[in-house]
This record gives C-alpha cells, structure tokens and sequence, in this order.
C-alpha cells in the first residue's frame, strides 16, 4: 500500500480511465476484534467486483481478463494488518493501485470510467499535512508529516548536501581559525538553494511549513529568501537534518499543535464574521447546496462527523444505511465538491460546531 495521499497524486487517480474503473472501498479496523472481519469483507467486496466485471456487456473480453488479473494483483498487495480506518483497492485495464487512509468509508464496489474518490480526497484534507524543513550548515532535509507520523521526503532536490573544502592550512597556522560555517559564502548560496527548492514544493503542494535548525542556520536562511519568514513557526533546534522520524516528530509537534489551535480561533472569528454579513451556511442540507453552487470560500467540518442521507429532490433527509438511495459518505462528497472549487477546509475537534450542526461554511460574495 501507498503511504500518502497528495494534491498531484489525487489529480492523477480522478482523470478518466477505460472503462471499467473499478473502484473497491471500505471501512477497516486498527485494532482487535474489530479488525478480524476486515479479511472476509475485503474477499466479499473483492468477489463482487470480479461477478459484476464478468456479467458486464460492456466490458470487452480482453479488458476482463486484465482487470481481473489487476484485481487479483492488488489483493496481493493488501496490508490489513497495519490498516488505518479506511481502504480503497482500484483496478482499471493495465492498473492497479492500493490505498490505506485515516478516515472510514463505507463499502461499497464502483464501476465506472473514473475511480471513486472523494472517501481519499476527504482523508487527505482532514490529515492536515504540513512540512518540515530541516537545515544545517551541510545537509537540508525536506520531511513530510500528518497528526499520525512523519517520514523523510526525497526528490525536488531534497536532501541538499554541501561538501565543505579542505581547510586552508596557511590560513589556519597564521590567524589560528578556520572560516565560520555560517558565515563563508558557500553556506549562503547552500541556504539560497534551499530556499528555492521548498519554494518549488510549497507551489506544487502548500502546506504550512515548519523550520528548524541551530539559530544561525534559522537566521542565514531568513536572510536568503521569503520562505523562512513565511514559515508557520520556526522551531531553533538543531541536529533534526540528521535525525530520525520519532525525533522530528517530537520536536516539531508542539508547533503543529499550536498552528492547529490558531487556526480553529480564525476560522471560528471567520464564520461569526460570516454570520454577520449574512455570507454563512450551516448544517448538512444547506452547506450541501452550496457546494453545488460553487458559493462555499471555506468549509468547517468537525473531524468525526459522518451522516447517511437520501435526497428527496429538494433537501437532504436522514437516512439508513440500507435505505434505497441512501448516501453514506455526504460529508465527504461536499468536501470533494467545496475542493474542487477552491474552498479551503478546515477540520474542528467535535462539539466544536454545536450551535451550527456539525458543518459550516463561509459564502462567496
């Protein structure tokens, strides 16, 4: 399985696929008992797929065997035992690709000519996923965190290293020093570098940023470029361009937490402001309608909340999860649909949003 889900990878599994697209999800279990019948859904969910891409006229002979053989290919690659709360297997003729995602799904099996994928795009956004950059005067490492874990990110030039040149032994015997490492213009262009590669990443994918490293390390790079002063918080420590996971984690979660904290005392002053302009919708039914009409500039969403429902033509009703017609995952449509028209979102802890029926949003003018 895949460990993380991103902007650009999301835009590549929702383009159009040949048909079938097939599109297995559901909900998994971390713990005991509840994950020992997590197996048996999968082969269940796994099944009818295979019985409905064998039944379809649609489907040619040749892209049967392939999506089966795909299918097949992707069991195989299924890792229940370190499953998250939701899983989504895809399968369309020459592919397959396997998800585990922090956030439950209903099951369910989809064929279509696009893979099913607001349950993951949902997950992504509530992940509330940040960056790490850690400098030092030889080595800036770019690492990629969530509220769940952190792990060390490769590729747009990251790791940076810098190789330092022999010390100048004349130097040395006659001034008794060698040039400071912060100081010499290596390490500014070192930094400079470092600079404009996060800036490449936060372009292709913006999350706030966290950046660490010893004072001077913090203060040559404010001076090389706007990132560092940008930055969601600074956090002066130093060593991180060389630890491990459990340690980065544990240095940069305090900042995280206080971000996090700030930016729920601004969304809540936000949606007051909204409320006050009458530019504010609140509850399911009417945030719902928003998204449709492409109004919603922020959606607030407290982190658990989860509704079925039907719609009857002009509102959402609730609904039971067998109920035909019955849409398990509606909070994750509208996050979808509030993302696809340029809404940002925000997750709140729960009760958070008491007064405005779990959901809330921001107007467009």
């Amino acid at each position: 399985m895949r460990p993380a889900l991103s902007p650009a990878v999301l835009a590549e599994l929702r383009r159009p696929r040949p048909y079938p697209a097939v599109s297995v999800l559901m909900p998994t279990h971390r713990r005991e008992p509840d994950s020992a019948q997590d197996p048996v859904r999968l082969r269940n969910l796994l099944a009818e797929a295979r019985e409905r891409v064998q039944a379809d006229p649609k489907v040619s002979r040749a892209d049967r065997i392939d999506v089966l053989e795909q299918l097949d290919r992707a069991l195989a690659e299924v890792d229940l035992v370190h499953a998250e709360d939701g899983l989504a297997v895809l399968a369309a003729p020459g592919e397959h690709q396997v998800w585990s995602f922090a956030r439950t799904a209903p099951a369910r099996v989809v064929l279509s000519d696009t893979f099913l994928t607001r349950n993951l795009v949902a997950a992504q956004a509530a992940e509330r996923p940040y960056w790490v950059l850690a400098v030092a005067a030889d080595r800036a490492v770019l690492w990629g965190g969530n509220q769940e874990r952190v792990t060390e990110e490769s590729g747009n030039g990251f790791p940076l290293v810098r190789t330092f040149p022999n010390p100048d032994p004349e130097r040395q015997e006659r001034i008794g020093d060698t040039p400071s490492t912060f100081r010499d213009e290596e390490a500014k262009t070192f930094l400079r570098q470092a600079d404009t590669a996060i800036g490449k990443v936060l372009a292709a994918d913006p999350r706030p940023l966290y950046v660490v490293g010893d004072a001077p390390a913090l203060a040559l790079l404010d001076a090389a470029g706007p990132i560092a002063k940008e930055a969601a918080a600074q956090v002066p420590h130093g060593g991180l361009a060389q630890a491990d996971v459990a340690t980065v984690h544990r240095v940069v979660e305090p900042a995280v937490r206080a971000h996090a904290e700030r930016e729920v005392d601004d969304t809540l002053a936000q949606l007051d402001k909204a409320r006050g302009r009458q530019e504010f919708a609140a509850g399911l039914d009417e945030v719902w309608r928003a998204a449709g009409e492409a109004r919603i500039a922020r959606l607030v969403v407290e982190e658990n909340y989860r509704a079925t429902v039907r719609d009857d033509g002009d509102h959402l009703v609730p609904a039971q999860a067998d109920e035909a017609g019955a849409r398990e995952d509606i909070v994750d449509e509208v996050i979808e649909r509030a993302l696809d028209t340029g809404a940002r979102i925000t997750f709140v802890p729960d009760d958070t949003l008491a007064d405005s029926r779990r959901i809330a949003a921001v107007l467009r003018h």
